[in-house]
């Protein structure tokens, strides 16, 4: 789990606008979407593990996975939401 004041200063690299923990809802539509090979990252890749964790982009539109309790801020590793 993200600590709440890092959560506060966390903005995704791509636009700069506010990050949030994703919902269980997100994460679940995003584990179905990856178990039917419908998922990739920004940079191409195609997702192939379940995200247990992860930061939502304001918009909705990006997903940062958290991978052993840090959080992966890295543009081509944001996860493309549909």
């Amino acid at each position: 789990m993200v600590d709440e004041s890092l959560l506060e200063i966390l903005v995704c690299p791509e636009d700069k606008s506010k990050l949030s923990l994703a919902n269980q809802e997100i994460l679940e539509t995003v584990n179905n979407e990856i178990n039917l090979g419908r998922l990739f990252t920004l940079g191409g890749k195609a997702l192939t593990e379940s995200i247990s964790e992860g930061l939502l982009r304001e918009d909705g539109k990006r997903l940062y996975p958290i991978k052993n309790g840090i959080p992966v801020l890295l543009r081509e590793e944001a996860i493309c939401i549909p």
